[in-house]
């Protein structure tokens, strides 16, 4: 929802316009545009409802404002395929009734209307949790519509300074984020994106895409269409989008992941729009390559930038498991490198969606090269030759990528039973290649049992990127371990500094 405000916020402040009629229109085409989530969709049909019924208008009497505040939750339920109460569509239709009545008194004005508005989302707010199961176990009021709230207390705060929002301490632990367990076939995918068109048909492209997910979200004009959905298969979502126009502002985030960070307690540390920070600007070259290609990875951790920066990449997206990049942070750093052609590695199973749409974005010839993995990543940047022109670049990368393995190790968020094996909740656990193979207690117990997977002899190299999390005495336990396991492999500790995983292995 922040996200969402702040959209609308910036097309507000590049608007000279004083008439409330046109700064409500461009306010619900700036939250379109921006809108993410479904808090975040749904806020944006509230703008929407409100700017249609101050369409024309240059200021608001009492009446004009309380049938604009009920017009926008009229709006937001519409837009909405099932509506559930005990969600911000509850709180901003108590809202907007709560202005009428307000501005039906004989000594209404807008501030009295406003204050209404306000004190009906608060105590629809309250009541939240006698409507939603979920929210009652939880001990939680609902967020969605505790933020709408916030909007309008923020309303009379400027109309009469003094009154509206509670301390923020007053009121932290009525929203929190349910420790939910998560369910064994995980959450999905939340995939969101405009369609940009002529003639679309909104109803019709709602239906097709309720076939595919849940938690559907589709709002819009003729001309552009804001879709939200839940699916376990995206690429379905976004192949049937394509077909009614172009697509932008592509967005894919995997809610398992997003789940499991929330439940660790790792914070954003400063993340971007969908959870993935900001790219550094474009690395300042002292020579254009001859072949006149240029490199975008996509990496998190400072150590793992410096390495990504010192093989050579030209900009780096700072983003990774469960801090997805979006479209727009991967299509910023490719235009911002000095060169017409790239090569991007996304470097992460779950940003190759997003990914795979930056080359139909931009004029400038994008190469993806899909690594899975940091250390593939590490690989095909090591194969590039600034010599050798793009598309056979691209050809030795993917080979150098895909004879390296990769074995990450991190903690067991929940028990789990999967590929064969019962994991307990604080287990140490290493995925080989993205596949959960082996559970244990000890990092080096788990990472000796993980190299075994691969048999003695058939690599020559490890290289052990240590995490945040490792101490010194985990990563020289880790490094020793190998050695004494393995005599004849290689073994590197480098400093990677990434989250989530304390140590990432890679094989060669």
């Amino acid at each position: 929802m922040l996200l969402t405000l702040k959209a609308a916020l910036e097309d507000v402040q590049d608007s000279e316009s004083q008439e409330v009629g046109k700064i409500a229109r461009v306010t619900a085409h700036g939250s379109l545009m921006g809108a993410r989530g479904n808090s975040g969709v749904i806020l944006s049909q509230i703008f929407r409802g409100f700017a249609k019924s101050v369409e024309g208008k240059s200021s608001l009497r009492p009446q004009d404002l309380a049938a604009a505040l009920e017009e926008a939750a009229n709006a937001a339920y519409r837009a909405v395929p099932k509506p559930t109460e005990g969600t911000i569509l509850t709180v901003a239709r108590e809202a907007g009734r709560a202005a009428r009545a307000a501005a039906d008194e004989p000594q209404a004005d807008v501030t009295s209307v406003i204050r209404a508005a306000a004190r009906g989302a608060k105590e629809a707010v309250e009541r939240t949790p006698s409507q939603l199961q979920v929210l009652r176990e939880a001990g939680v009021v609902d967020a969605g519509g505790y933020g709408l709230q916030l909007m309008l207390e923020g309303m009379l705060k400027t109309v009469q300074p003094g009154e509206g929002a509670a301390p923020v301490r007053d009121i932290v632990g009525k929203v929190a984020q349910a420790a939910l367990d998560l369910p064994e076939e995980g959450w999905g995918y939340c995939t969101e994106f405009l369609i940009a068109g002529e003639d679309l048909d909104v109803d019709r492209i709602r239906a097709e895409i309720e076939a595919l997910g849940n938690s559907v979200l589709v709002v819009g004009e003729p001309e552009l269409v804001k879709v939200h959905v839940h699916t376990d298969d995206p690429s379905r979502v976004i192949t049937l989008a394509s077909g009614y126009g172009r697509l932008d502002r592509l967005n894919v985030g995997d809610m398992s992941t997003q789940h499991r960070r929330i439940l660790e307690g790792a914070g954003s540390n400063g993340a971007a729009s969908n959870g993935a920070a900001k790219p550094e600007p474009a690395a300042e070259l002292a020579q254009k390559r001859s072949n006149g290609v240029g490199l975008v990875a996509v990496v998190a951790g400072p150590g793992l930038v410096e390495i990504f920066r010192g093989l050579g990449a030209d900009a780096i997206v700072e983003g990774g498991q469960t801090m997805n990049p979006s479209l727009q942070d991967m299509l910023r750093a490719v235009e911002g490198v000095p060169y017409g052609e790239v090569i991007l590695l996304p470097n992460n199973k779950n940003v190759i969606l997003a990914a795979r749409e930056v080359p139909n974005h931009t004029q400038k010839a994008v190469h993806l090269l899909q690594t899975h993995t940091v250390p593939q990543g590490i690989a095909a940047l090591i194969a590039f030759n600034p010599e050798r022109p793009g598309e056979e670049n691209v050809e030795q990368m993917k080979q150098a990528a895909h004879h390296v393995q990769t074995i990450e190790v991190t903690h067991a968020v929940r028990d789990v039973r999967s590929n064969g094996l019962k994991v307990k909740k604080g287990d140490v656990i290493a995925l080989v290649n993205d596949k959960l193979e082996i559970a244990g207690s000890e990092y080096a117990d788990v990472v000796n049992r993980a190299l075994g997977k691969f048999g003695k002899g058939s690599y020559e190299l490890v290289t052990v990127y240590r995490g945040q999390e490792a101490s010194d005495a985990d990563a020289d336990g880790v490094k020793k371990s190998i050695q004494d396991a393995y005599p004849a492999l290689e073994v590197e500790l480098q400093s990677g500094g990434q989250q989530h995983y304390p140590f990432i292995l890679s094989v060669e």
